[in-house]
């Protein structure tokens, strides 16, 4: 589920489940985890890119095949740890929900192409953006970070790069990878523990409370009606 290629010190992964819209399976959770750990074991690698194939970047959870929410942190902490830079690259007109757009706030530098667009649709299932709140609330400005969880809206960008979810549009890429070829391994890794420092925080202080309520949340009557709402694409029962 993860295809991995390289070229002049840029490790690429792309989540390649577009079936599933790279939906976080509990394979492909543990495949991406296995592919980031070789990278940053390889010398050869200066940086990762992390991107997709097909029309979404992430669904999220994978509502039927869904990873343990310890495994879900762990594989967010490992994109935060890993002694290399990761930059996200969510390809132009696709999508991102849910936990994936977690994993964008987990990596170091996210650009997006014209007419992406990004969304925290918990809420309309009956749960909540738990988990993902450890690399989102952290980076996020706080009043667009409230408007979102209780909304579950869509939105492009131009407002995710105003909140601080996206660094740049994609023409920004190849830049960005020049500059990170050109910076010294060392340098990378002590520049990114300076940045991600108030992000360990908060998984020290409330990983495991947020896992917790994930787990109550998901275990719910409103959760159960609001995934099978889902599933069956119909209106759930609290809808006004």
């Amino acid at each position: 589920m993860i295809r991995s290629t390289e070229e002049r010190g840029i490790a690429t992964l792309a989540l390649d489940s577009p079936a599933t819209r790279n939906a976080l399976s509990a394979p492909l959770v543990g495949e991406l985890a296995d592919a980031l750990e070789a990278c940053a074991k390889d010398p050869a690698v200066r940086a990762v890119v992390l991107t997709h194939t097909g029309t979404t970047f992430s669904a999220g959870a994978d509502l039927k095949a869904p990873p343990s929410p310890y495994a879900f942190v762990d594989l967010l902490r490992r994109i935060v740890e890993l002694p290399k830079p990761v930059v996200a690259h969510v390809t132009a007109g696709s999508h991102t929900r849910a936990g994936g757009v977690g994993i964008l706030g987990a990596c170091d530098i996210v650009v997006a192409g014209e007419g992406a667009d990004f969304a925290l649709t918990e809420v309309r299932l009956g749960v909540a953006p738990a988990v993902v709140s450890l690399t989102l609330l952290p980076r996020l400005e706080p009043r667009a970070a409230t408007r979102h969880y209780l909304t579950g809206e869509h939105f492009g960008v131009p407002e995710a790069v105003t909140m601080g979810l996206v660094t740049d549009g994609d023409e920004a890429l190849d830049g960005i990878l020049d500059a990170l070829r050109a910076a010294s391994p060392q340098g990378l890794r002590e520049a990114k523990r300076l940045v991600t420092a108030r992000v360990l925080e908060t998984f020290e202080r409330d990983a495991e409370d947020l896992v917790q309520r994930s787990a109550t949340l998901f275990a719910s009557a409103e959760a159960r009606e609001g995934m099978t709402a889902f599933l069956e694409r119909r209106d759930p029962a609290w809808r006004l």
